[in-house]
């Protein structure tokens, strides 16, 4: 197992460049005078607060404007071979069957012998199916304010399909639950100039960063929190960005080397953070600040 987590740490650098060597714990400083935390009744009020923002926002989530591009996508002809994805690709229901699916990913699919996320798999068929070259979809994963990939508006509108949907990784999977406990062990990993790990922030109940809660992602709700709304729209930059690009940000924000995009390093990631919101309702593509 630790071979199978190294190796995915090493797999998240680009352009070459890989961790140099394993960080060395800092020596032990004086433990700093904790800050008061805010009150329950503090903290009650800013969550209601932003809640109440995103319920009004939602009304008006643009979300559904990516999804209807991505249904022409998924079932017109493209790429050198010229297929469908709707007659040509398996997200794990059958081919073409995309209600569902979503919620019940990552899983293990044997033709690509891989656990894979939605964004990964749609990837992999956009490739194996279509005959698109995986290097041309990497260049330009996610979307900016004046460009948005296919694949962001594909992985929105299978999201769409398993809204109001129960979580459902396949965690019985043996293949599955390998990648979970991978993804476990990266996600209490500290590296980098902060020596962060996922669980700094998202290890335990009741933490913040300024306004905005962190939730715990060892926790079926805490979990859900993290999934929720992904797919999502920005409003900040006005565009739709993906789980994947999400993941990516997190890495960004630890100064850790970005993952390679649809790796397995992210895929074990997501398949311990979705697979703890098993049970919970997935609302669908959502709106972000």
């Amino acid at each position: 197992m630790q071979h199978r987590v190294i190796g995915a740490l090493c797999a998240m650098a680009v352009m070459g460049g890989v961790f140099a060597q394993t960080p060395r714990k800092p020596a032990a400083k004086p433990a700093a005078q904790a800050a008061p935390a805010p009150t329950a009744e503090a903290k009650d009020a800013a969550t209601l607060e932003f809640e109440k923002f995103r319920a009004e926002m939602e009304d008006s989530n643009p979300a559904e404007l990516f999804e209807a591009k991505g249904e022409e996508f998924w079932k017109s002809r493209h790429g050198p071979k010229n297929v469908s994805l709707a007659e040509s690709c398996d997200l794990g229901q059958g081919v073409g069957k995309i209600e569902g699916a979503y919620v019940k990913m990552p899983r293990y699919f044997a033709d690509a012998d891989s656990v894979m996320d939605a964004e990964r798999r749609i990837v992999w068929c956009m490739v194996e199916k279509q005959g698109f070259k995986f290097d041309d979809i990497a260049k330009r994963p996610f979307a900016n304010e004046n460009f948005t990939p296919d694949i962001t508006n594909l992985v929105t509108y299978v999201a769409g399909h398993s809204r109001n949907m129960k979580v459902d990784v396949p965690l019985k999977d043996p293949k599955v639950r390998e990648a979970y406990e991978i993804g476990k062990e990266m996600a209490a990993y500290r590296a980098g100039p902060y020596d962060f790990s996922c669980n700094t922030c998202h290890g335990s109940d009741g933490k913040r960063i300024r306004m905005q809660n962190l939730p715990n992602l060892s926790t079926p709700k805490g979990a859900m929190s993290g999934v929720q709304g992904w797919p999502g729209y920005r409003m900040t930059g006005g565009v739709m960005l993906t789980h994947q690009w999400r993941m990516g940000d997190c890495f960004r924000q630890q100064r850790f080397p970005q993952p390679k995009y649809a790796s397995d390093a992210v895929a074990y990631l997501l398949t311990y953070m979705i697979g703890n919101a098993n049970g919970e309702v997935y609302k669908g593509p959502g709106i972000k600040r």
